[in-house]
């Protein structure tokens, strides 16, 4: 006798993997690992800036993660290295009969510089996402850090009625608990209309940088005129951003000001774009 058998059974699923590790040779930063397995990568290694940066843009072939995909990314930035790792185009999650993962560990060691600069999060409506961060920092390592997510497809005409987006993310430095934070939304949920929610806003953005800034930078930083609701708060050793947006483009417009403002006064460098944010 054959039974149906469920078509949930047949859906095709990706397991990515992608191992990076970053060395200091003299003045420069070179990739000492780079190994992966399934569809995820990283194109070739640039040095825009100069010898001491090394940059990376992780690329998905694939397009988009779907049901039953999961995504392993990790990255050792070694003593006195630097990397800023970025990505070509917005990460989408399509609508699923089941979840999807994506697990991120990023590791600095002392005297070592990561700037994790992706481009935005799609999370489409029925889309079940579920993404984990774990960054650990050693000694005097310093970090930037933003992700920019969107729900739904405003410009489709598409809310964030069914699915959800499950985002944990923790920091610590030398064991100790900097940053954790725990987020669950979804579809439909009050919590993406509420004034102490998402209040109608389709987008929401997090920026943070180690290291602390005066109160006329902060200032400045606050001053910035863009299409967003947002703030900034100075935490002890952290610098913490957050901002509210009616598409993706607005969020990160804000993030990359922040940035260009923030870079030389925590970091020592300026700001230089990466090429692929304008392609």
């Amino acid at each position: 006798m054959n039974l149906p058998v469920p078509t949930a059974l047949f859906t095709p699923s990706w397991h990515a993997e992608l191992e990076l590790a970053y060395a200091r040779f003299g003045d420069s930063t070179r990739p000492v690992m780079r190994r992966h397995l399934g569809p995820l990568r990283v194109q070739k290694h640039l040095y825009a800036e100069g010898p001491e940066v090394c940059q990376h843009i992780i690329v998905h072939p694939p397009g988009g993660i779907a049901g039953g995909d999961r995504l392993d990314i990790s990255a050792r930035v070694e003593h006195n290295a630097w990397a800023q790792i970025t990505s070509p185009g917005a990460a989408k999650w399509y609508r699923a009969v089941g979840p999807a993962y994506q697990t991120l560990d990023l590791k600095v060691a002392p005297g070592a510089t990561l700037e994790w600069l992706p481009q935005e999060t799609i999370v489409y409506s029925a889309a079940q996402a579920e993404l984990k961060t774990t960054i650990d920092l050693q000694g005097d390592a310093r970090l930037f850090y933003w992700d920019v997510v969107a729900l739904g497809r405003p410009a489709s005409g598409e809310r964030f009625d069914l699915g959800h987006f499950q985002a944990q993310l923790d920091i610590r430095r030398d064991g100790r608990l900097l940053w954790h934070e725990r987020q669950r939304i979804v579809g439909a949920d009050g919590l993406l209309d509420s004034p102490i929610g998402l209040d109608g806003q389709p987008v929401f953005a997090t920026m943070l940088v180690t290291g602390e800034i005066d109160a006329e930078l902060l200032e400045r930083c606050r001053s910035l005129a863009h299409e967003v609701r947002g703030d900034l708060t100075q935490l002890p050793g952290l610098l913490v951003a957050r901002c509210l947006a009616g598409e993706a483009l607005l969020a990160r417009a804000w993030l990359i000001d922040l940035w260009r403002l923030l870079r030389p006064a925590l970091l020592g460098r300026e700001a230089l774009s990466p090429r692929i944010w304008n392609t």
